[in-house]
């Protein structure tokens, strides 16, 4: 078989889960193949599309990209780690199908690695139905506490991480309670371990935002994120009402979430419950109280 050949043990192993993305999966491989950093192999999870992704992966003819295809049952935290068990790498470094890298992604991820850090994540330009820059952490943001007590600031596409760090956690979740939160769950199991976390203001990347105004999958993400808090707050005393304080506001920032995103979706009926459940959750947070004003704009 012609084209390029895989000649020594890549360093880092990209992970790419996919289903029925052919056309993006196209160009976000040729993200990978643009990088200036050269040490790396990608493992493409295939859950059996139905469109051309098998061909797609083939017409690259390059040994370093690999295809797995791989029943994930709806829970892509078994593809992740399916790509997982798959790597040479001693790094994983995950890409979603329909995001992108700039050519320089790898090299400054890698470049920030020392004796000292175990993932290093960066920035993405989010572009799609909003255009807009997303800077992940800062590192401060991205401690336990932090991450349990005002949500995920850390997002697969930009994240480049030690496999062995990985494999201490329990790598993903595969509850199927917690999809579309499976990543915020590792984020935390790995806090939670001590994982030292590096984040760079760069953008090294581009995130595709497309069909994220369904009310149907800011419904099922609210449940997921839901499951995932009371989780880790099953871990800590019950009776100490400091707990159980910090639990309801982070259920009211759950709720808060979840009414923004149906806003912004025009699904401004089906916030209302969501915002008065944050305001009983939480009835200090000020974010709230602006966020019903903007549904009366909205609703008029």
């Amino acid at each position: 078989m012609g084209g390029i050949q895989l000649k020594s043990t890549p360093l880092v192993t990209v992970v790419i889960p996919t289903y029925n993305h052919s056309n993006f999966l196209r160009e976000a491989l040729h993200s990978v193949r643009a990088q200036s950093f050269l040490e790396w192999e990608v493992v493409v999870v295939n859950n059996y599309s139905t469109d051309d992704t098998i061909a797609v992966v083939e017409s690259f003819a390059d040994a370093r990209i690999r295809l797995e295809n791989f029943h994930n049952q709806g829970v892509i935290g078994a593809a992740r780690n399916r790509g997982i068990a798959l790597a040479r790498g001693a790094f994983i470094a995950f890409l979603d199908s329909d995001d992108l890298w700039l050519p320089e992604k790898l090299a400054r991820c890698m470049d920030n690695f020392d004796d000292q850090t175990d993932l290093v994540c960066h920035g993405l330009r989010c572009f799609g139905d909003v255009e807009v820059d997303m800077f992940c952490g800062p590192a401060s943001r991205a401690s336990f506490d932090a991450l349990l007590d005002r949500g995920n600031c850390i997002t697969p596409s930009a994240t480049v991480v030690r496999k062995a760090a990985l494999a201490a956690a329990g790598n993903f979740s595969e509850d199927p309670r917690i999809v579309t939160s499976e990543d915020y769950h590792l984020w935390l199991k790995l806090a939670q371990a001590g994982t030292r976390m590096k984040f760079l203001a760069e953008l090294l990347g581009r995130y595709r935002i497309h069909q994220g105004n369904q009310s149907s999958a800011v419904i099922r993400h609210l449940n997921s994120v839901l499951q995932v808090v009371q989780e880790f707050f099953s871990g800590m005393p019950q009776h100490n009402p400091y707990t159980r304080r910090r639990l309801q506001r982070r259920i009211g920032l759950a709720y808060y979430s979840a009414a923004r995103a149906l806003q912004r979706g025009g699904k401004f009926h089906q916030a209302w419950p969501m915002l008065g459940k944050s305001l009983a959750c939480a009835p200090f947070y000020p974010r709230t109280y602006a966020a019903v004003l903007l549904q009366a704009r909205g609703m008029w």
